[in-house]
């Protein structure tokens, strides 16, 4: 393939330019330049279209090598030659748009960390990153990229995910963060235990995902073969009629020329391709070219809400002061004994006092319950933070009355100073900022029914989707009353995209039309079950997405229909004489370049 693809257009424009320079002085032996030059250029084209016909593959390179062998037995090379240079080079140009894609699946190989440091009896030892297995224990120093996935079991830095997840700001890792390959330590050493070797982890997933998109598809390059083989008796049939009308050979040659129809076979996969290309370089990663094609007609949009319209993770709701104590006092004395503890919990009230400009003192004597709250001094006080059970009992470690639950459901850590009540820190799952402008967007492009599914409580369903612009939610659903409802809808003759992120979503974004998965949790099963991943934490870049499909898509059909009609007037014009076939071959360069140069915008 590389050879056609290469090295024969290559020699077939080496051969016209040698005839042509020898033609002048010495026309006998140019002519036998061109004769050469055909029979060694056009064995290949013709060799792989008799094989393909022996595996019932009847595409349109047929019409290429008809035209190849009657400019052979009429003695009219210099058509022949050019021909193969259009046929050989058209593959050429599908190649280097290839190329053009494959940049970035060079450029996330070539940054693949090689080397990992393994950490042993020993000391430390330098090893090829693929013979790290899970379990094991490595070393990732500051400046590094994380070979494996694992989770940090000493150290604290602040880690850039940036190129996974396309978010500008670093995590902090400490002791149980999960982190992912690829991600890049920015400050202190980290030790990490092993959970996924190289090859499985999320960095060569991802470089996977975008090798298997390239490789694909789509049906409307289905639907060219298809019509290629149509286009063949059309083409004989055209042939026939210039006989019959004019008993000149040359008319035949002629509209075998015109007819070779490189559009069809090489726009559709050209443009697909710089589509896939044009997503991945928005961060979202399309798995195959059918993806891409149906996301454009998308017509119901379906999503999860936890992690995907959410953000995912608890953020400070409501801070409830108990007299004297204010808001900024509960947070202040709250994180000074929670700034240095790993928990979830922990870190989003230490940011929620940072984001108000509170000033969080040093606490000392800080001691933790792991899942349960962590208590220290503060100026003189005894702080403590966390579930009712614990702060009660260093309530009355002080001497102090017991503590009142605070009435309600919902996800809250309580605060005591000196064992007196101070208040009560409410979080909750905070709607994405962004989340509202995607529904708007969608509904702009035309996507006309949109709905929530969700595991969680109806009532926390019908709050988000009420934040985001819903009007549909449907909410305490198993994975299978997802997949049901997807499937109900897609049986329907909707065309369905569902957008989820978690474990529980992927049997749901396998039955939709177009499972589209947000990798920033990891990625993971979610990811395998979807067709296409956004590298990131925004699901506005689904709006992106489709719109990349629609352009990507009216392109394609641009291209086949505009090298469809060129060239049938080509034919005709050819049929009555009016085109020879030296002129027709040249003509027919034009429209195939013109047409692949056009197929080429979906990148853009």
């Amino acid at each position: 393939m590389r050879l056609r693809a290469a090295a024969i257009p290559a020699a077939a424009l080496a051969f016209i330019i040698l005839g042509l320079v020898l033609r002048g002085a010495y026309p006998t032996l140019g002519r036998a330049i061109w004769l050469t030059g055909l029979a060694l250029t056009g064995l290949p084209v013709v060799s792989a279209t008799i094989r393909g016909v022996l595996a019932r593959r009847f595409a349109a390179d047929l019409v290429a090598s008809l035209a190849i062998v009657v400019a052979l037995v009429l003695g009219e090379p210099l058509p022949g030659l050019i021909v193969v240079l259009m046929q050989t080079g058209g593959e050429a140009l599908e190649t280097y748009a290839r190329g053009r894609a494959s940049d970035a699946v060079r450029d996330l190989e070539a940054a693949a960390p090689t080397i990992a440091h393994r950490v042993c009896a020993g000391g430390i030892v330098d090893v090829p990153a693929d013979e790290i297995q899970p379990g094991e224990t490595i070393l990732v120093r500051p400046g590094e990229l994380i070979p494996c996935d694992g989770f940090v079991i000493e150290g604290h830095s602040q880690v850039d995910a940036a190129q996974l997840t396309g978010e500008p700001v670093p995590i902090s890792g400490a002791p149980g963060t999960r982190l992912l390959s690829g991600s890049r330590n920015l400050e202190g050493p980290l030790t990490l235990r092993v959970l996924a070797a190289a090859r499985e982890s999320q960095y060569a997933r991802i470089v996977e995902l975008v090798r298997s998109a390239q490789a694909s598809k789509a049906p409307i390059q289905r639907l060219a073969d298809r019509y290629a083989v149509w286009f063949t008796p059309i083409t004989l049939l055209v042939c026939g009629l210039a006989w019959a009308t004019s008993r000149d050979p040359a008319r035949v040659l002629a509209v075998l020329v015109v007819a070779t129809p490189c559009p069809l076979i090489l726009a559709a996969p050209v443009a697909i391709v710089g589509g896939i290309n044009r997503a991945a370089r928005r961060g979202v990663i399309i798995r195959h070219g059918t993806a891409l094609e149906q996301l454009g007609g998308v017509t119901t949009a379906v999503f999860d809400k936890t992690g995907t319209l959410t953000i995912g993770r608890p953020a400070v709701s409501r801070v409830i002061p108990v007299a004297p104590f204010t808001e900024d006092d509960v947070l202040r004395l709250a994180g000074a004994v929670e700034h240095g503890s790993g928990h979830l919990l922990a870190r989003t009230l230490v940011e929620e006092a940072l984001r108000r400009g509170i000033s969080i003192p040093t606490a000392r004597s800080v001691v933790e319950a792991a899942g349960q709250g962590v208590a220290g001094d503060v100026n003189g006080t005894n702080v403590a933070v966390g579930a009712l059970p614990f702060v009660t009992a260093h309530a009355s470690a002080d001497g102090a009355r017991p503590l009142t639950p605070v009435p309600g459901e919902g996800l809250r850590a309580y605060v005591t100073v000196d064992g007196r009540t101070a208040g009560v820190v409410e979080y909750a799952d905070a709607v994405r900022p962004n989340a509202p402008a995607l529904i708007e967007r969608l509904r702009r492009l035309g996507v006309r029914r949109m709905l929530l599914l969700s595991g969680d409580a109806a009532d926390n369903a019908a709050e988000v989707a009420s934040a985001v612009g819903l009007q549909e939610f449907r909410g305490d659903l198993l994975p299978e009353d997802k997949v049901d409802t997807v499937r109900g809808l897609v049986g329907k003759g909707e065309r369905v995209v569902m957008l989820g992120d978690g474990t529980n979503d992927a049997p749901a974004l396998g039955v939709a039309t177009v499972g589209v998965a947000l990798a920033s949790g990891g990625g993971g099963i979610t990811a395998e079950a979807a067709d296409a991943v956004i590298l990131g934490d925004d699901p506005g870049r689904l709006a992106d997405a489709v719109e990349i499909s629609r352009r990507t898509m009216r392109i394609a059909r641009q291209s086949i229909w505009v090298g469809l009609g060129l060239s049938g007037a080509a034919m005709a014009a050819a049929a009555l004489g009016y085109v020879p076939p030296t002129v027709g071959a040249l003509l027919q360069e034009v429209i195939d370049v013109a047409v692949i140069l056009n197929a080429l915008r979906a990148a853009a």
